[in-house]
């Protein structure tokens, strides 16, 4: 079993990919390293350059190249103004989400309620 769930890593996707970009231009790879520096050890780099492209062609992201020396030019996203709003408004969400749980698992663990 993966060490996060495939199906929940794709909800919270985007989350991650702008809030790392929050600190500053990075390029797919880059950010791929980072994530798995985090403890994404089993994240795929097909799962983050789509996500990316969604991000961009939502509009919360832009994208330019950056000569490399070693090998071809890297393109780079930064947040768009409307990924800085974007940002916040799902850091939100995910606070309540994650409180809702918590409410709701460890309401089940005080009644004793199993699945």
């Amino acid at each position: 079993m993966p060490a996060h769930d495939p199906q929940m890593l794709k909800g919270v996707l985007g989350l991650l990919l702008l809030s790392m970009l929050a600190t500053g231009d990075n390029y797919g790879y880059g950010l791929v390293t980072q994530l798995r520096a985090a403890g994404f050890d089993d994240l795929a780099e097909g799962t983050v350059y789509p996500g990316l492209t969604r991000l961009e062609s939502a509009g919360l992201l832009e994208s330019h190249l950056v000569r490399s020396d070693s090998g071809p030019a890297r393109k780079y996203y930064r947040l768009t103004p409307a990924g800085h709003a974007e940002l916040a408004a799902r850091r939100t969400a995910w606070e309540h989400l994650v409180q809702s749980v918590h409410t709701a698992t460890a309401t089940a663990l005080i009644t004793g309620e199993t699945a």
